[in-house]
């Protein structure tokens, strides 16, 4: 199902005053903000009834952005990013300095490039990363729909973006590479022997 221009732009005007919107990834509907809006950030936690300490991940338009956020970035960070990104593949990385704190408590920062044109466009009119977190209650089955949003929360959030039904029936893959060699933390849309063949390939092309 094709989102209308003026939708992408409802959903920008509501993220730009701080407000909180779901929509469709490449993955399940996400629900977003924008990552630099501190109250906008609690809200979610509240919509989603999250415990503070589980960091939200954010999505990004490209790999500059990346930049922004994450120091040091090793190569096996690059390497996986320009395999699997943009797709469903979320890293886990030492976030820099000038991260804000109400982001993660931790030394790291979860981030991924989403492979789907709402996603896409929504975060390049916004200009900032978007907070990317799964459409539900914590606790609560993944929302694949529009439909399935409104169930779970509808009258909580500013717009539901429908996108049609979303593609996968899993979230994305979480891979922290703050460690050597890298683990799974979370195992998602891309298997566990994808990661592992790149991260061989890495290896053999040191």
């Amino acid at each position: 199902m094709a989102v209308s221009r003026r939708e992408i732009k409802k959903g920008v005007k509501i993220l730009q005053k701080g407000g909180v919107i779901a929509f469709p990834t490449d993955t399940v509907y996400g629900l977003g903000a924008d990552a630099f809006n501190p109250s906008a950030v609690e809200r979610i936690y509240e919509i989603k009834n999250r415990p503070r300490y589980q960091q939200f991940p954010l999505l990004i338009a490209d790999v500059k952005q990346l930049t922004a956020l994450a120091e040091p970035i090793p190569e096996i960070a690059w390497f996986l990013a320009r395999r699997f990104w943009p797709g469903g593949l979320t890293l886990v990385l030492s976030r820099k300095d000038s991260v804000p704190a109400y982001l993660t408590s931790r030394s790291s920062i979860a981030v991924r490039i989403p492979n789907h044109p709402v996603c896409q466009a929504l975060i390049q009119n916004l200009g900032n990363p978007l907070i990317g977190t799964s459409a539900n209650v914590s606790g609560q089955p993944a929302a694949l729909t529009a439909e399935e949003v409104e169930q779970q929360l509808g009258g909580k959030i500013d717009l539901i973006i429908n996108g049609g039904q979303c593609p996968g029936d899993k979230e994305s893959t979480i891979v922290d590479i703050t460690i050597e060699p890298p683990v799974i933390l979370r195992q998602g849309v891309i298997p566990s022997y994808e990661i592992a063949k790149a991260y061989n390939e890495y290896l053999e092309a040191k």
